[in-house]
């Protein structure tokens, strides 16, 4: 019984651990975006940046994975790098787009 009850409390925690958007570079229809499109996704990608590097500061819920389950904390950490240069990559992506399109940013 006390190992059922550990296990559901694992997985309660690791559900709750934050798990910002990783956005994918290329999406479809990128290429007919227009320059003011192009400049708009790039600052919604910024925005999933700026989410992702919230989720790594010091939260209720990464204090509590660190303290009852710090594996969950890692997880957390680790989607949030992820999240980070997949930002990166996309707003890199369409900055090249806008380069070759001769949009003015």
């Amino acid at each position: 019984m006390k190992t059922k009850v550990t296990l559901i409390a694992a997985m309660a925690l690791l559900a709750a651990c934050a798990t910002p958007e990783v956005v994918s570079e290329r999406q479809a229809g990128d290429s007919s975006l227009t320059c003011s499109q192009i400049s708009a996704d790039i600052q919604e990608a910024d925005k999933f940046k700026n989410d992702a590097r919230d989720e790594k500061g010091v939260t209720g819920t990464n204090v509590a994975a660190g303290l009852l389950f710090w594996p969950a904390l890692l997880v957390t950490y680790s989607n949030a790098e992820e999240a980070i240069e997949a930002a990166d990559d996309r707003q890199d992506y369409l900055l090249e787009l806008a380069d070759n399109k001769g949009c003015r940013l």
